[in-house]
């Protein structure tokens, strides 16, 4: 039976990816899943193992304020989901930690 240290919580929100490695690079995402310490992700592009990753989650856009959530982490692992030759471009799944962050407000 798999044990975790921190609960999982299962969550689709949009997330933006400004970082990985030593270039800054802009790539949108989907979680799956985020902790405490670290989330799960679809992305188009599959980042640099074990080097850092920053990445921002969108957690409301409704109303007269946006909140996200700025982290800084690293990549875990990055696996490519099996598709059609039909679907592009290809998806990636990866966990990251989430070492540091910082809520954003934006008006």
């Amino acid at each position: 039976m798999e044990q975790r240290r921190t609960r999982r919580f299962k969550l689709q929100l949009p997330l933006n990816i400004t970082r990985s490695g030593a270039e800054r690079v802009t790539f949108n995402g989907l979680t799956k899943n985020i902790s405490s310490s670290g989330v799960l992700f679809i992305a188009s592009r599959g980042p640099e193992l074990g080097g850092p990753i920053e990445y921002i989650i969108t957690l409301t856009h409704d109303g007269p304020q946006i909140v996200t959530l700025r982290c800084i982490g690293k990549v875990l692992r990055a696996e490519r989901i099996p598709r059609s030759p039909s679907e592009e471009p290809p998806a990636y799944q990866i966990a990251a930690t989430l070492e540091r962050y910082e809520f954003v407000r934006e008006r």
